[in-house]
């Protein structure tokens, strides 16, 4: 085995471009142990593209990694066919953009590569904007300093689906040595008029009011965010943001925050220091990831301090507000069934029709024609007109001008944002949502704990009892297999339980929805009880 490591190292250090992965394989050439990690398994092409820490070897994101993925995407779609790519600004995004395009383009591809750092919805809305057949992103999102990405769009500038991502996974797996590659270098480069004007009239044509005074407070948590997210409230009508300046700047090593996830705890303290600034007194304040196809919104209370709002509840508020300003007859919106239940009550009650889709805005974007609007609870968002949606994919700039809109409105109102969530929990129930996630280092202990559930299923969970267990993994409900199980509880509680896709975490998603009698703050604090109970008895049922 070692021999063999060896040999495929040579063979990598033999064809890699990249003097810096070079001059680290060489220096681990004597330690198997670090050979093993890098050489006895790959990153694995899939919906989401690739993923992964950067550094030598065909399990780590590299330039030799990157080729081989633009020829493999090049043999599926031929000769001719034109992809739009797109990078952040992680470590190697703009050099993992330009051999895309030297690949392509010697495949005989045509490529418009963008002319600059852009937010991923950016290059989402380039493919469909532009007519392209395919996009790439470079991007990690909101992963570790030391990961980068690889995303693929097809032409509906969408994520790609099953099984379109094994033909192309079989396509990488087919590709010889890069060094032997044809390159390119003809391509287009994507100035702002050509792409960031054009993205923009498309975002501030959203259905936004006529309600601008608004104090806002922004972070882009040191990604590619700020100025585009800027400029979409400038061009709309509102003041520019105050931004965080520690964060302003992009910078590939967030050296201000342990992890940059606005979901992450602490991540949001600069941010919400700067909301309550006295010279600053925000109204809101939101955040965008790294590659700002996620937002993140808190509120004011009366007391002055900041409450950050869950994805559940900034997707109900977005989807009423949707709804509410759309008319078209063929409207449906859409979630997935980790998120909470809330979106269809709304639907229901604006005789819209409602999907539940896999975990993923990939699946969401499949749900069906006539969409409008698409959420996730985990801070993704695609807000639509009765023009459609603008982005096919979660877009973190467009949801932060939309709920600004909708707190301005809200502010001219004399109420708060909260004021709208408890509005809601009046008419539709209290829909209270959490996550309880588990991480391991051994990823067995996932597998035995799914199959502990499996063979011993729960028949009360939180005082609650179980209605309904359904398996996941037979394709429950009509939709593809996965991998998860799901409880419906007595009193329209919900349990899913299922391992990540992109962490080494087993993530169980609750629910309780409570009718609203009295005190809005009282069952809230009853829904706050009935989640602890769930967490601690799915906790036990789990064995971890």
């Amino acid at each position: 085995m070692s021999m063999d490591l060896e040999l495929l190292a040579a063979d990598w250090l033999a064809q890699d471009p990249d003097p810096v992965t070079r001059a680290e394989l060489a220096g681990l050439l004597d330690d198997p142990e670090a050979l093993r990690d890098r050489f006895g398994a790959k990153l694995e092409f899939g919906t989401a593209g690739l993923r992964g820490e950067l550094g030598a070897g065909p399990n780590r994101m590299n330039r030799v990694t990157v080729m081989r993925a633009a020829a493999g995407l090049a043999a599926v779609l031929g000769p001719g066919k034109l992809v739009v790519v797109g990078f952040d600004a992680r470590h190697n995004s703009d050099v993992f953009a330009r051999d895309t395009a030297a690949v392509l383009t010697g495949a005989g591809l045509r490529v418009a590569v963008m002319g600059g750092r852009y937010p991923t919805p950016v290059l989402a809305f380039a493919v469909r904007h532009l007519r392209a057949d395919a996009g790439v992103m470079v991007t990690a999102s909101h992963n570790p300093p030391r990961d980068n990405g690889y995303k693929v769009y097809w032409g509906d500038g969408a994520q790609i689906v099953p099984p379109l991502d094994t033909e192309i996974s079989q396509a990488i797996d087919a590709v010889g040595r890069v060094d032997e590659l044809p390159l390119g270098d003809d391509w287009q480069t994507l100035g702002q008029a050509a792409i960031l004007q054009p993205y923009l009239e498309a975002v501030t044509s959203l259905a936004l009011g006529d309600a601008r005074e608004l104090r806002v407070a922004y972070t882009p948590l040191h990604g590619v965010g700020g100025s585009t997210l800027a400029a979409a409230f400038i061009a709309a009508g509102f003041k520019s943001p105050m931004i965080v300046g520690a964060q302003h700047r992009p910078d590939p090593d967030f050296p201000t925050v342990a992890f940059p996830n606005p979901e992450e705890p602490g991540a949001m303290d600069l941010a919400l220091e700067l909301a309550s600034a006295p010279a600053v007194q925000a109204d809101i304040v939101i955040a965008n990831d790294p590659d700002a196809d996620r937002c993140a919104v808190g509120a004011r209370q009366p007391d002055g301090r900041f409450r950050m709002l869950t994805g559940d509840e900034v997707g109900g508020l977005l989807g009423e507000h949707v709804l509410r300003t759309t008319s078209g007859q063929d409207r449906l919106v859409a979630t997935t069934i980790v998120s909470s239940s809330l979106l269809g009550r709304i639907a229901d009650a604006y005789g819209v029709p409602y999907r539940e889709t896999l975990t993923g805005f990939k699946w969401i974007m499949k749900a069906g024609p006539g969409l409008i609007y698409g959420y996730e609870e985990a801070l993704g968002y695609s807000v639509g007109s009765d023009a459609g949606l603008p982005v096919h994919d979660k877009d973190g700039i467009s949801a932060a001008l939309t709920i600004g809109a909708i707190a301005a409105q809200a502010k001219r109102d004399g109420r708060t944002l909260l004021d709208l969530l408890d509005d809601q929990a009046r008419k539709y129930g209290l829909h209270a949502t959490s996550q309880l996630s588990f991480r391991v280092e051994d990823l067995s202990l996932i597998t035995k704990a799914m199959q502990r559930l499996r063979d011993t299923p729960p028949s009360e969970l939180g005082g609650r009892k179980v209605e309904s267990a359904e398996d996941l993994a037979s394709g429950a409900g009509g939709l593809p297999p996965t991998d998860g199980l799901r409880y419906r509880l007595a009193g329209g509680a919900r349990i899913v339980v299922r391992p990540s896709g992109t962490e080494p975490k087993l993530k169980c998603y609750l629910e309780v929805v409570l009718p609203v009698t009295g005190d809005v703050a009282t069952t809230r604090t009853q829904a706050t009880q009935d989640l602890i109970a769930l967490k601690q008895d799915i906790a036990e049922a789990l064995g971890l």
